[in-house]
Order: structure tokens, then C-alpha cells, then sequence
């Protein structure tokens, strides 16, 4: 294992550390937590909660900040943060106008986000919950009861953010989750899989010229081992399974995510997005916003993942509304 780190044990102190330091203008961490709250708080504006295992970064607390995130709580490497500090990020972000809790459907998140917001509740605050589940490779896996939660998410962050920032009740921002959250889906590949570093090798074992459909992000396993396509192959079997869980109709518009997944040149990412261009032009569809990069990692995964979102009523305008995170 070949990692610029010092502790394994230490890493998630030390990176939210780091990440405080490099962004100190705009995010501050709540004392004797894993909190990453925005400074520029807005009295009156609803709270939107977010976080998970650490190691998918810069989800979620490069999405901290005004137009996203008010909050993100982060647990060790591929586990969820505890109910107490799901609970100091609820009211560390809490503008007075209720909190919204953005949680990927892993069974401990669900389970720790859902105690946090009953705590929460006992003290006054008024919280909602949504679950974005948009990996369609597998209905369960490791972790999951249902789809995973994965790349999808971050067009949560942005949208919900948006609405937020608008002036929408928290009943209205959750009720446009419920809508948009069904209208997402994702799918990946690996050519290698994550090392979490307090255990110090891979988490499965891909040979050289071998690749798997459908990875999760906490190296849980997908679909399909194969040998190794080219980007073109890829795209053609990423853009086949969006195609048939859509059911692309005409004239239909969409939004659409190429994430790299940790270890992905964007020169890569860029190669596929072009050849995910090439699949979409035949099809009846219209691509209103793309955008490409590391936005839901795996630590050192060499993989993509590539996602869309079919669009309703202004739901284009939010994507497009100014956003002020470090890393959008």
C-alpha cells in the first residue's frame, strides 16, 4: 500500500484538518466532531445535511457552502458516521427553518441518519429525511437493502441546494427530493478497487486485464467480471442500461454526470464522455447540463461512473443556479 498518510488510524482527523486549513474562508469544523458546517449561514433558510462514510471525496464536504450543503458529517473510511454526530450536524446547520437530511441508501447511514433526526425532533428541530438510491446495477448488495446510493446524490446536493437558497419551505424542498430522487440513476466500472488504508489491500481483486460492471463505491460487487473493453465498449454498456431503465421517450430532456471514481485521469473521463456523446445522438433525447469529474469517489478506485437525471418543470434552472462550494 502506497499512501501519502501517517496513521491509518488518524486519517479522517487529519484530512478534515487539512480540508479546513485550505478552505478556512468558507467552512469551519464543529469542535470535537466530524461536522463541516459553511460559515455564511442564512437565518430563515432551510438546512440541507449530508455525509456518510469518508474515502468519496470531495462528496460531501467539498459541497459545503452557499447554493449546496449547509452541513456534511463524515465517518471513517466506509462507514457511517455515528447518530451523535449526524445529530451535532443537524444542529450546527439548523437556520431556523428545519433541516433536510440527504442520505445514500446504505443500511447504517439510513438507520444512524434516521436515530440522529429522531434526537433532533426530541429537541425541537424540525428535520425530513430523503434517501437517494440511484445505482441501478444491483437491487442489493453489500450494505444495502435496495439500490445503492452513489454519484446521483451530488445532483441532489446541487438541486435541493438551489431550492433552498430560493426561499422553499423545507415541506417544498422535500417534496422536490421525492420527485427528483426517482429520476435519477447511475452506473459504474471498476479496473481496480479502492484500499481503505487501515486495512491495507484492495477490497477485491481485479487480475490485469480483467474489469467488473457495476461496482459499488464501497468495492461491493456488480454485475458482470469481464476482460478489459475500451471506452467506447464501456460507454455503449453504461448508456445501454440507463437507456433500459429510462425507457427513453421523445423529446425528453436529461442532465448528465460522468464521475471519475478516484484513480481516473479526467483525460479519461473525458475520452468516455465523448464516447457516451456518441450513444446518446441517436437517441430521442435532448442533454440539457453535463458535467464531468471526481464528484463521488472510492478512495483509489480506477473506475467511472455515469449518471442521469430526467428533467421536469425548472429543475435545468436549479442546476444552473451560482454555487459558491470548493470543489464544483
Amino acid at each position: 500500500m502506497k499512501k501519502i498518510i501517517n496513521q491509518p488510524s488518524q486519517v479522517v482527523d487529519e484530512m478534515l484538518k487539512g480540508f479546513v486549513y485550505a478552505n478556512d474562508e468558507r467552512v469551519e469544523r464543529v469542535p470535537e466532531t466530524s461536522v463541516i458546517v459553511r460559515k455564511d449561514k442564512k437565518k430563515g433558510e432551510v438546512a440541507l445535511v449530508s455525509g456518510g462514510g469518508s474515502g468519496h471525496e470531495p462528496a460531501h464536504a467539498g459541497f459545503v457552502g452557499d447554493g449546496m450543503l449547509t452541513a456534511a458529517v463524515s465517518g471513517e473510511v466506509f462507514t457511517s458516521p455515528s447518530p451523535d454526530q449526524v445529530l451535532e450536524g443537524i444542529k450546527a446547520a439548523d437556520q431556523g427553518a428545519g433541516v433536510l437530511l440527504i442520505i445514500k441508501n446504505y443500511t447504517g447511514d439510513v438507520m444512524n441518519f434516521e436515530m440522529a433526526k429522531e434526537l433532533a425532533e426530541a429537541e425541537g428541530i424540525e428535520v425530513e429525511q430523503l434517501v437517494v438510491d440511484d445505482d441501478i446495477a444491483v437491487e442489493d448488495s453489500t450494505h444495502t437493502a435496495g439500490r445503492r446510493g452513489v454519484a446521483g446524490t451530488v445532483i441532489v446536493h446541487k438541486m435541493l441546494g438551489a431550492a433552498a437558497k430560493r426561499g422553499l419551505s423545507l415541506k417544498e424542498v422535500k417534496e422536490l427530493g421525492d420527485k427528483l430522487v426517482p429520476n435519477i440513476k447511475s452506473i459504474g466500472v471498476a479496473m481496480t478497487a479502492a484500499t481503505v488504508p487501515e486495512v491495507g489491500k484492495p477490497g477485491f481483486t481485479l487480475e490485469e486485464n480483467e474489469m467488473e460492471y457495476g461496482v459499488g463505491i464501497h468495492s461491493e460487487p456488480g454485475y458482470h467480471r469481464t476482460s478489459i473493453k475500451s471506452s467506447s465498449e464501456i460507454a455503449t454498456e453504461l448508456v445501454g442500461k440507463l437507456k433500459d431503465a429510462f425507457e427513453f421517450g421523445d423529446n425528453e430532456h436529461y442532465g448528465l454526470l460522468v464521475n471519475g471514481l478516484g484513480a481516473t485521469p479526467l483525460m479519461e473521463q473525458y475520452i468516455f464522455a465523448h464516447d457516451v456523446e456518441k450513444q446518446l445522438e441517436h437517441e430521442p433525447i435532448k442533454i440539457e447540463f453535463k458535467k464531468v469529474g471526481n464528484l463521488m469517489t472510492s478512495l483509489d478506485m480506477n473506475g467511472v461512473s455515469l449518471t442521469l437525471v430526467k428533467l421536469q418543470d425548472d429543475w435545468a434552472d436549479l442546476w444552473y443556479d451560482p454555487v459558491h462550494v470548493t470543489d464544483w
